[in-house]
């Protein structure tokens, strides 16, 4: 029992000290925080507008188009994914509290997290299968459940981030973890 109020007690003063920080600080300027939500929903378009553009095909849909040649979009969605992991740490850093005691986050966290295992399986295993397949062909069963899993996964990480601003920490406890 101590153990887990010692890292209950480190865990908040985590989350206070980056409410410290130069990042916390810009991004409660004027323009900051909206700036960085407009980034985001950019970063969140390419993402979902190339990875799921890719599932989708991986699914059956679109089997005129290669899925090399949709493949070759997956940078843009890799790039969307970073300014996302940006622009969502600075929101970390801003407002610690809302997100680190919100079931929301995480949740949406652990979408992100089983979409990482789910491309790390696809890489390993399916791409060396798939990547060569013409227009009108299958995916394999294994490639199309992977690409299934992607996109729920991605589309829980947006309904999950949506539900950030309706679940307040404080008002609302429905988890033991929170």
């Amino acid at each position: 029992m101590l153990e887990a109020a010692t890292f209950d007690h480190s865990f908040r003063e985590f989350v206070r000290w980056l409410s410290t920080t130069t990042v916390a600080d810009y991004m409660h300027g004027r323009w900051e925080w909206p700036v960085a939500e407009s980034l985001h929903f950019i970063g969140l378009s390419m993402l979902i507008g190339t990875v799921g553009l890719f599932d989708l095909r991986l699914m059956g849909l679109g089997k005129k188009i290669p899925i090399a040649a949709l493949h070759r979009l997956i940078p843009f969605g890799i790039a969307g994914y970073c300014i996302n992991l940006l622009t969502g740490l600075c929101f970390l850093t801003a407002e610690g509290y809302q997100y680190m005691y919100n079931p929301s986050f995480h949740l949406k966290i652990l979408s992100m997290s089983i979409a990482g295992l789910n491309v790390m399986v696809f890489y390993t295993t399916m791409f060396k299968k798939i990547r060569t397949l013409g227009p009108g062909e299958d995916a394999p069963l294994a490639a199309r459940i992977i690409g299934g899993v992607s996109l729920t996964c991605w589309l829980c990480v947006i309904l999950f981030g949506r539900l950030l601003t309706f679940y307040r920490p404080d008002a609302f406890k429905w988890c033991e973890w929170c």
